[in-house]
């Protein structure tokens, strides 16, 4: 009980967030709202005074009540019925959203995402109810899909920004809020401690008792980060390896190309995982999406890895590597491009070092 009285005097907003489990929280500040006596539609409650606090709002009540805005009628042509279903998908959309959608554009493009295969004039009617801007396609990036047996991915993990010193050729370090739904209640009680601890005392400037809180923290595979409003968070470490490819090793020809082309694609986003099991080394074996970007499609295509046909017999990805071979592009431009997994054989000790670094 001594945490959770802790907690009760105020101290440790960041454990608040991990205990509450909260699912669908505001992306607005206070002063968003003022205290008129009703909404954008006529309800009487208090009145957002700008449109994503407007689209939160409604999408709450949809999540409470499973009723769309009355007035939406008035810029779609679309039933109820199907508006429900819209709303079904934005809800869903809003709350999977890393980092959370706090401007117009970004609620535009989260809108313009979920509802992409629904009429374009009714997509433009939603976005004009509320005030948002309606953005070109270019600036829209339309998920990937990619067909996969459902029962094989164990579970999904949605990261915080990834840090472009954690990339390698066909793996990552990845962080996950230890507020996420699936986190929260396997965050072991002498974290939560330390967590607490730490913020005392770096509120009394004990910067060195509060580091070595921190390595305390770090060493049972957690870290704190700064989140959103420059916030403290606990996030909790993962080892990612993508499934089905091998990428040319450091010292490999188009080992550092590999690493490259990677890190482009996941430094400072937020990325989907679908994780389908555990390798030998302890690193998590998955699907990585980035802005409905498929990881090892980029990959494959460019020639910047090999594909592992042993563990991931997708069509998909054997076409992609099979176009890249013939085309010579990447490590296919080389007259006798050497397997990673040989080279690593050839190469024991050091090969072994550098791919679990």
């Amino acid at each position: 009980m001594g945490i959770f009285s802790s907690l009760c005097r105020g101290v440790g907003n960041t454990l608040i967030r991990i205990l509450c489990g909260i699912c669908f929280s505001s992306t607005t500040d206070d002063q968003d709202f003022d205290t008129s006596t009703s909404d954008h539609h006529g309800h009487a409650v208090s009145q957002p005074t700008n449109s994503v606090s407007a689209l939160a709002l409604d999408l709450f009540h949809f999540d409470n009540t499973c009723q769309v805005p009355e007035q939406l009628s008035e810029h779609v042509t679309s039933s109820k019925k199907a508006q429900a279903r819209w709303y079904q998908k934005l809800l869903k959309a809003w709350k999977d959203a890393k980092p959370p959608t706090k401007t117009p554009e970004q609620a535009s493009r989260l809108v313009m995402q979920a509802l992409h295969q629904h009429q374009k004039a009714d997509v433009e009617g939603l976005l004009k109810f509320y005030g948002l801007p309606v953005l070109h396609e270019h600036q829209i990036e339309i998920p990937a899909v990619v067909v996969f047996p459902p029962d094989e991915v164990k579970f999904k993990l949605q990261t915080v920004r990834v840090d472009a010193k954690a990339v390698d050729g066909d793996g990552l370090t990845v962080y996950v809020d230890a507020a996420d739904h699936r986190e929260a209640l396997s965050v072991p009680s002498h974290v939560l401690e330390a967590v607490l601890e730490r913020s005392r005392a770096r509120a009394s400037k004990d910067y060195p008792k509060a580091d070595a809180l921190h390595k305390t923290i770090i060493d049972a595979g957690y870290r704190m980060l700064k989140g959103s409003n420059n916030v403290d968070i606990l996030a909790r470490k993962y080892r990612i390896r993508l499934r089905g490819i091998d990428a040319p090793e450091n010292r490999q020809p188009f080992g550092k190309e590999a690493k490259e082309e990677l890190t482009c694609l996941v430094q400072g986003k937020c990325l989907n995982v679908h994780v389908y099991g555990e390798d030998q080394y302890g690193r998590l074996v998955g699907d990585v999406y980035c802005n409905g970007k498929f990881a090892r499609e980029i990959m494959l295509k460019k020639g910047l890895a090999w594909h592992y046909a042993a563990y991931d017999k997708r069509p998909e990805l054997i076409e992609w590597a099979r176009k890249a071979r013939a085309a010579g592009v990447g490590l296919w431009a080389s007259s006798d491009p050497k397997e990673p997994w040989e080279w690593r054989k050839n190469n024991s000790r050091s090969g072994k070092l550098e791919k679990l670094n």
